[in-house]
């Protein structure tokens, strides 16, 4: 017996927060951008995007935002 390893779409919307929160601590380890668009979290905000883009950004959004925020901090 095989289970299937699919999530709805209300699942991903239920932890974008965590996805987001997720994506800003892999930016905070200065992990590559390579590095991050192999993980979960970037997936699910792909699809996320992909399924509803007027409500989600794109991740590669996300990251350009989190990252100058980030480079805003440090300062």
């Amino acid at each position: 017996m095989s289970q299937d390893a699919s999530i709805t779409i209300g699942e991903l919307e239920a932890n974008y927060q965590l996805y987001c929160k997720a994506l800003k601590m892999l930016i905070a380890e200065k992990r590559t951008l390579n590095k991050i668009q192999r993980t979960v979290c970037w997936g699910r905000l792909e699809t996320l995007h992909h399924c509803l883009p007027r409500h989600y950004k794109s991740p590669q959004y996300l990251y350009a935002q989190l990252t100058r925020d980030t480079q805003k901090v440090a300062i």
